[in-house]
């Protein structure tokens, strides 16, 4: 597949069909879908910050591809404790008991490698907060099973937005892909995106 005239060849480095549905909102689609495989676990005592930071970096750096690589990484933290993805009920139990009435934050990390190699990184920061959760209220969510692979244990973009009380920050950022910073990433890597 070859780049749309005027833009440079795009890879996407993340497997994430809501990366892709985000990046089509700007007029943005990869010419290539490579996810990076890498070791995602957090180093002992890492920031939250530093790890979403070096997760989105590592990322790039993995995939080999001419033009530009786009890759992006989502952690949900709660205090300095960064929640897991949930890849079972538990964990996605123990993740909403933990947000059940208080606020979180949700780190949105993306790093871009243009053709001539250098990199360009930014970090969205969004204050979530839900309402006090009752159980009957997590487990109707357990059903819905829009948890299963998220960080943090919820999908805003789906049921639990309607357990939110407030949001400060970017939702498409808390989906998985901040698109202003991702736009201004973009075009200064030589994307013409109005």
């Amino acid at each position: 597949m070859s780049a749309p005239a005027n833009q440079p060849y795009l890879t996407l480095a993340s497997a994430s069909p809501r990366r892709l549905e985000l990046l089509a909102r700007l007029g943005v689609t990869p010419n290539a879908v490579q996810p990076a495989d890498i070791d995602e676990t957090a180093h002992p005592g890492e920031r939250a910050r530093d790890y979403a930071k070096r997760m989105a970096r590592e990322k790039c750096d993995a995939v080999t591809a001419d033009g530009c690589v786009l890759a992006g990484d989502t952690v949900v933290a709660a205090g300095h404790r960064i929640l897991p993805k949930a890849e079972d009920e538990q964990t996605a139990r123990d993740c909403l008991s933990i947000l059940s009435g208080r606020r979180h934050i949700v780190l949105s990390a993306i790093a871009v490698r243009s053709a001539d190699g250098k990199l360009r990184e930014r970090l969205s920061e969004t204050l979530v907060r839900f309402k006090p959760l009752t159980n009957s209220e997590i487990d109707a969510y357990i059903v819905s099973g829009e948890w299963e692979g998220k960080a943090g244990g919820y999908a805003i973009q789906g049921a639990a937005e309607g357990l939110i009380l407030r949001i400060d920050g970017s939702h498409s950022g808390v989906v998985g892909l901040p698109l202003y910073e991702t736009r201004a990433m973009l075009k200064s890597a030589g994307f013409d995106i109005g």
